[in-house]
């Protein structure tokens, strides 16, 4: 085992409702951004801090035109730019989750004294009915000069649960962590 593996320490073991497959999802999406982060990419919380900034504008608005003084014949072209304004905040939110952020579940910077200039995104898809995960780590910037071809894989969940639920970290952490170092290794050799 080589100084860079780190093989997780949990003293409560994690554990998911094999019935319910956002649970096994969730916890699986959840385990790979510890090991991303651990492996010294930072996160990048920018695009989230966006939504959520949306988020709140979307919710002020609508607060602002339920207690608006006046009452409803006398507000309506107020009630009406609410509206508006309502429904444009929302379609610019949905275009961002659907254009910037798909299926990611973790954006990242550049590790610290990389050369590389772009983080990593890293995406994962459970279909409804499968137990095949599939984790995807490409480059945050397409465009990039130092952007590497993505690199992924496909498993079954049935691979890192026991029968309990409870999940085989360390045998989860070995496929993210190898995946991550092929994305590495992708990129040393390209250069």
């Amino acid at each position: 085992m080589d100084s860079t593996t780190q093989t997780p320490v949990k003293k409560n073991p994690k554990k998911a409702n094999l019935l319910d497959h956002h649970s096994i999802k969730s916890l699986l999406d959840e385990s790979v951004t510890e090991i991303v982060t651990s492996k010294g990419y930072p996160e990048d919380v920018r695009l989230s801090n966006i939504r959520l900034l949306i988020g709140s504008i979307i919710i002020a608005i609508a607060l602002v035109a339920q207690f608006y003084k006046k009452e409803f014949p006398a507000n309506r072209d107020f009630l009406i730019g609410c509206i508006v304004l309502y429904i444009l905040f929302n379609v610019i939110l949905q275009l961002i989750i659907h254009t910037k952020e798909k299926n990611a579940i973790l954006f990242t910077y550049p590790p610290e004294g990389s050369f590389n200039s772009t983080g990593l995104v890293v995406s994962s898809k459970l279909p409804r009915f499968s137990d095949m995960y599939t984790l995807t780590v490409e480059s945050a910037d397409p465009k990039s000069i130092s952007a590497r071809p993505k690199v992924e894989f496909t498993k079954s969940v049935t691979k890192w649960f026991a029968k309990d639920g409870v999940l085989v970290e360390g045998l989860f952490w070995k496929d993210v962590e190898a995946l991550v170092n092929d994305y590495a290794k992708e990129h040393k050799k390209s250069k």
